[in-house]
């Protein structure tokens, strides 16, 4: 009897077995998981996240103050105007763009790869990566490239970093095949994508744009391979026109991840509600530099870019505009802070502003840059230079048709092109305006700066200062990169040089 009552006991436990069996991949799955990853909504926040990613520190305190944009009479913030090492600043754009806008662009990819129907969003996500990655290396040098974000599919958790070099010619050969793959006849993201709306066309010429400026980024490490890409990517077709531009669209809400990270970022950081420009939090300002190349240029983009607070409004005139001088502490009143320009609250700091990534009157500038080599003969610099410089002055009506400025005839008089100048001469014309015409985009102003050296700025010497008194080349890697990848960081820096703000990346030798 008990040898019965074991074996039916026994029987009981086998079936209740059998029927956990029968549900248990049911019943252990997590029902909020999703599954497949929905690659739409994945873009359109890798989008917004690699356009976000510490505007405000990177942009403004850092490259901003380098590159004499901006300035501030205060020490902490004032790392990049005046040359210091702080570590929250330059750290910052590393350690997220990893988690956030790369490894979600990377999850897009892994999504659609194996699906040829879905090649168009699969080649428009690898021209964002190219975008993104260019980004990060531009500011450190060497970067994990071909091992990062892997940490899913490859069980890769310490990425190895690449070289500068074979970072920089593994993106131009992705932005070649991916707009050589695109094809108008299949799908694409539609409105998930913000800046294109999967508008085919318009992210081929966008890829061929990108491709025009990482080439031209290659001049004085590697000349003949510079005009290669150079040359292909004029030949693949880049933007030239308004409609092809390439811009961010945001609106102001319903939150924050929805706004221009230009206005919002910084007005939140510094540039707060009520100050009115007496008491900004970080005591930033428009530069002295800029501000007086502007107004000795006579350039109309300084009502646009600028204004100086006036009560609770800002005055935009030429003449009223004043920039705060780089590498001071000296810190003025509150009355005499207002006196000096800040960005223009009703345009580039309005929340939902459009953010420019490429446009017309960059490429036409480079385009000249490329006539001025020899490398591009299908018009000449000082055509190529004026309609950049027309470009810029219609872009202004991104902000409201009113703002576009569409005479440059008085400009161009005060300013003529030196076609019969030097090289030299040409190039100091050139990217000066670039560095006018990309005002906000300071990222790309300050990588450029550094290949060119024009505008030619005077250095400030901060006492304290950590590069002895020299425009910084690039950031120093996060201090947490040391403890957590030291093995593949040591390599690195082994093979790159020292990890200063004075050592320069590959493209920059």
């Amino acid at each position: 009897m008990k040898k019965l009552t074991i074996l039916y006991i026994s029987g009981i436990l086998l079936g209740s077995m059998t029927a956990c069996t029968k549900d248990f991949e049911e019943i252990n799955t997590n029902p909020n998981v999703v599954e497949k990853p929905n690659a739409n909504f994945i873009f359109s926040k890798a989008q917004l996240d690699g356009l976000n990613n510490n505007y405000f520190a990177t942009n403004i305190l850092e490259c901003g103050g380098m590159i004499q944009h901006y300035a501030t009479y205060k020490e902490a913030s004032g790392a990049g105007d005046k040359y210091l090492s702080n570590e929250v600043y330059y750290s910052a754009y590393f350690n997220q763009v990893y988690p956030t806008a790369i490894n979600e662009t990377e999850i897009v990819i892994n999504t659609l790869k194996d699906t040829p129907t879905d090649s168009n969003r699969l080649n428009i996500a690898r021209i964002w990566k190219a975008y993104l990655y260019h980004r990060v290396t531009d500011l450190y040098g060497d970067i994990p490239y071909s091992e990062a974000a892997k940490a899913n599919s490859a069980q890769i958790f310490l990425p190895k970093y690449d070289t500068q070099e074979f970072i920089y010619k593994d993106l131009l050969k992705e932005l070649d095949e991916a707009a050589t793959a695109l094809d108008p006849a299949k799908t694409s993201f539609g409105k998930a994508d913000f800046i294109y709306d999967g508008d085919v066309a318009k992210w081929k010429k966008f890829s061929y744009s990108l491709m025009l400026r990482l080439g031209l980024r290659l001049s004085k490490v590697d000349p003949a391979l510079s005009k290669t890409w150079v040359t292909k990517a004029i030949a693949g077709g880049v933007i030239l026109n308004t409609a092809d531009n390439a811009i961010m669209k945001y609106t102001d809400g319903p939150n924050d991840i929805n706004r221009n990270p230009v206005g919002f970022d910084s007005r939140k950081q510094d540039f707060t509600a009520g100050s009115f420009g007496q008491k900004n939090v970080e005591g930033g300002k428009l530069g002295k530099t800029f501000i007086d190349l502007l107004k000795a240029t006579a350039d109309p983009r300084i009502s646009v870019y600028a204004g100086v607070w006036q009560g609770t409004s800002q005055n935009t005139t030429l003449a009223i505009q004043k920039g705060f001088p780089n590498g001071t502490k000296t810190a003025p009143t509150a009355v005499e802070q207002g006196t000096y320009s800040e960005p223009n609250q009703s345009t580039v700091f309005k929340y939902d502003a459009p953010l420019v990534l490429i446009s017309n009157a960059e490429t036409n500038l480079y385009l000249a840059e490329a006539a001025a080599r020899g490398w591009y003969i299908g018009e000449t610099d000082k055509d190529l230079y004026e309609k950049g410089i027309k470009a810029s002055f219609l872009n202004m009506g991104i902000y409201g048709i009113s703002y576009a400025i569409t005479d440059a005839t008085a400009y161009l008089t005060l300013n003529p092109f030196n076609a019969a100048g030097s090289f030299e001469e040409k190039m100091n014309q050139i990217h000066t305006q670039i560095y006018i015409a990309l005002f906000v985009d300071e990222q790309e102003v300050y990588a450029n700066w550094r290949r060119t050296g024009y505008p030619v700025l005077v250095p400030v010497n901060f006492p304290g200062n950590v590069t002895n008194g020299t425009i910084p080349r690039r950031f120093k890697y996060p201090t947490t990169e040391y403890s957590v990848n030291s093995s593949n960081l040591a390599e690195a820096i082994k093979r790159q040089g020292e990890d200063t703000f004075t050592t320069k990346m590959w493209w920059d030798k």
